[in-house]
């Protein structure tokens, strides 16, 4: 049986190529919204991260009706460290909108997630958007799609598709690049008839494939998928089973079952060959599970998760100001919050260490578990993380192999040497260099991933913040040889109080300060950034000695710099790998491992004999 009445698509593009602003606006002309409701921008990024970074973090459901054919949209990120997120939702849909800049054109993570969308065989809709852009250049971006989608081997009917030129943010899409259009409806009626409709046997046994997993205080874990054969019904005995797992065998009772409608969840009492549902009341339900009849339970294939490159040690905050600023603080309620993640994020993992104070924490990127730190940290929670480092593997003739990365540059052309220069130091490749007519060049380098851990800062500071770099992951090879993470050394406090003017006026000298006065510190604290490579302690409480009368009062003439605040992401990249980064839902501060000065320096000696 075809659902004629039923399109499921997702929406796929590289970062800040403007799908959720596509997906708003589809919403709106399709009557989801009352005439005078007040709409967010942005409306399917939920969360406050989400929010005000302008990045899609997890994948979101919503549903629009056109011309009595019910369109499931699933918005998907574009960050690589989320890509786990894409893979999983292509199994529910039957069709991609490919949203490519109409002045950047096909991205790194353009080609990743269509790759994906080709390896599973789905029809593609090409959506050229931001078209109203003074410097769009529609030709040369379809050209560059074409190319793409030959590189990936596309069959002949993939590359035969439609392509929609549009300004999601102006509301409009056209069939022709140079003709502006009025209304969506261009790319409504694309839909219609280039997305196949979803197939399958409603007289056969249910078959529902879960493929992502929400979490709701209330009602525990939500199993989100399409119901690929038969129906689904409220109360119906079912079994799950999965494909990875054959001995999983577990009887269940459909609890509660949704379907999407714009940004909300109805309740149904069956669904049938093609929708999207929403089932709660299962607590052990998983990513990649089957609910199928229990006469005959067979599990849908699905692919593995892809596996995490990049792992960090999160534990309970030993310093002095320990307990001060947080709610949660000890080793249960940190072991607690970091297993309820995996609850939605299936491309972190969460392992126990040695010690019951320590986790080790691995996921998909630095972004990936700083948006993490930064949820637990708005939550209430005050722990302290190590810095990333990335997991090796070794190959069967023992060598010892290490991720890589392919990282695309734009840069100006006079930054472009100075950029080279930097990636090489890191163990980077140069593999292509092309510049463009705006006075940019876009370089494309093959580096290890640990090369770019702490990059970002330097490379936004070089290139006075006009470089744009994408990295892509581009599996495991031959490690290559020890490299520096960090060419200055760090201001360490030498005593545990408050920071006085006078005592700051002196440690300035000597290189950046991250604090100001009146700020607690503790000795083994990092205050600042040396001008040098080696660490060095400094006294920022010393107050000055007031033996002379006159000489009491003049400290008010001391001119302070400020100090540079640093971001989480700033302080994440700056940490060394004797070095934790201690967070509170206040403040952030940079300590030692070590606090102890004489047991610092006993292990430094104990470290290079």
């Amino acid at each position: 049986m075809i659902r004629e009445d039923v399109r499921n698509i997702a929406i796929i593009a590289h970062v800040d190529h403007g799908k959720t602003t596509l997906v708003d606006e589809l919403l709106k002309q399709s009557g989801v919204f009352r005439e005078n409701q007040e709409v967010a921008e942005r409306v399917m990024d939920s969360n406050d991260i989400e929010r005000e970074r302008g990045i899609t973090i997890l994948s979101k459901n919503t549903a629009v009706t056109y011309k009595n054919t019910k369109i499931n949209i699933i918005d998907t990120p574009g960050h690589a460290d989320f890509g786990g997120e894409v893979e999983r939702v292509l199994k529910m849909v039957n069709g991609v909108i490919l949203v490519v800049d109409a002045f950047e054109g096909a991205m790194p993570q353009t080609k990743f997630v269509l790759k994906k969308a080709l390896e599973l065989d789905l029809n593609v809709i090409v959506c050229v958007n931001k078209i109203d852009r003074p410097e769009a250049r529609p030709e040369e971006v379809e050209e560059e799609v074409l190319e793409l989608l030959l590189e990936l081997d596309a069959s002949d009917e993939q590359l035969d598709c439609p392509f929609i030129y549009a300004s999601a943010k102006e509301g409009w899409a056209s069939y022709e690049a140079d003709k502006p259009g009025t209304d969506m409806k261009p790319l409504f009626e694309t839909i219609l008839k280039y997305i196949p409709a979803p197939e399958g046997d409603p007289e056969a046994g249910t078959q529902v494939l879960i493929s992502t997993i929400d979490y709701n205080e209330y009602v525990g874990r939500i199993g989100v998928g399409k119901v690929d054969n038969g129906t689904l019904k409220l109360n119906q005995e079912a079994v799950i089973v999965n494909h990875h797992a054959p001995d999983k065998k577990l009887k269940v009772k459909i609890g509660k079952l949704y379907e999407f409608e714009g940004l909300d969840k109805i309740e149904v009492e069956e669904a049938t060959v093609g929708s999207i549902v929403a089932v709660s009341g299962i607590s052990d339900i998983h990513i990649g599970d089957t609910i199928c009849s229990p006469e005959d339970p067979q599990a849908i294939p699905f692919q593995k998760i892809s596996e995490p490159t990049i792992s960090m040690d999160f534990m309970v905050n030993d310093s002095p100001l320990a307990g001060k600023a947080g709610k949660y603080v000890t080793s249960r309620h940190l072991k607690d919050r970091l297993f309820r993640e995996l609850n939605t994020d299936v491309s972190l993992r969460v392992e126990e260490t040695e010690s019951t104070d320590c986790f080790k924490v691995s996921g998909r990127g630095e972004l990936h578990l700083s948006v993490l730190i930064e949820n637990m940290r708005r939550e209430g929670y005050e722990f302290a993380v190590s810095k990333a480092e990335v997991i090796y593997k070794t190959d069967e003739r023992g060598r010892k192999l290490e991720p890589f990365e392919i990282a695309v540059i734009d840069v100006p052309d006079e930054f472009s040497g100075t950029v080279i220069n930097m990636l090489s130091v890191r163990k980077g490749e140069l593999q292509g260099m092309a510049p463009s007519e705006n006075g940019t060049t876009r370089l494309e380098f093959r580096i290890p991933s640990r090369g770019l851990i702490g990059f970002r800062g330097d490379f936004l500071t070089a290139t006075k913040g006009n470089g744009v770099i994408n990295t892509i992951f581009d599996g495991y090879d031959i490690y290559k040889g020890d490299m520096m993470y960090r060419q200055q050394g760090s201001l360490i406090a030498f005593e545990d109080g408050e920071a006085i003017t006078y005592g700051l006026f002196n440690a300035q000298e000597r290189g950046t300060l991250f604090i100001g006065p009146g700020e607690q510190v503790y000795a083994g604290m990092v205050v600042g950034e040396n001008g040098r490579s080696e660490d060095i302690e400094v006294n920022v409480c010393k107050k000055k000695q007031l033996t002379n009368t006159r000489a009491s009062g003049s400290d008010e003439a001391l001119k302070l710099t400020p100090p540079k605040v640093l971001s989480l992401e700033q302080a994440l990249d700056f940490i060394d790998t004797d070095e934790l980064l201690e967070i509170t839902p206040k403040d952030i501060r940079i300590r030692k491992k070590i606090l102890d000065s004489r047991m610092r320096m006993r292990a430094n000696r104990n470290h290079t004999e």
